[in-house]
């Protein structure tokens, strides 16, 4: 399971096969990690700054973060794609498809002016917290979101 939880400031990516349970986090910081609430991740419940520790702390790299850069992420269901805008800019989109085999990831675009800030990670992301809303397996064919899935 890949789940994105932001705030104004950062996003945090939690992929739920690499975690190992060390509750670095937990212990790092109670006030944003808890797991017995759902979500168990609330971000604005502590300064970003003890979030971002207790991020860095996590030995398995289940939990990572990036900082958001005012870019908002969205979701446009109606049409199969996430986008990043910085402003009024279309800065990136992570297109998708259904297809008999379930949700194809096939591209994935930032502008090179925003690379290596986490913009496509956050695209990805989405679609695939979408695709696990849907209970819809993910089967992609871009090559940045095959490594997201197979890496992250």
């Amino acid at each position: 399971m890949h789940r994105l939880y932001e705030n104004g400031d950062i996003s945090v990516f939690w992929n739920s096969d690499k975690c190992r349970h060390a509750k670095k986090c937990v212990t790092g910081c109670p006030e944003a990690f808890n797991i017995n609430k759902k979500p168990w991740i609330k971000l604005d419940e502590a300064d970003t700054s003890r979030v971002w520790k207790a991020v860095s702390n996590c030995p398995s790299g289940a939990l990572t973060c990036v900082y958001n850069h005012d870019i908002k992420i969205m979701l446009v269901k109606d049409n199969n794609r996430s986008v990043a805008y910085d402003g009024e800019a279309l800065i990136g989109e992570c297109d998708y498809q259904m297809t008999d085999e379930g949700l194809d990831i096939y591209h994935t675009e930032v502008d090179p002016e925003y690379g290596g800030k986490g913009i496509a990670k956050r695209l990805v992301y989405v679609v695939l917290q979408e695709a696990e809303h849907e209970k819809v397996k993910v089967i992609p064919t871009c090559s940045y979101a095959v490594r997201i899935l197979n890496n992250d």
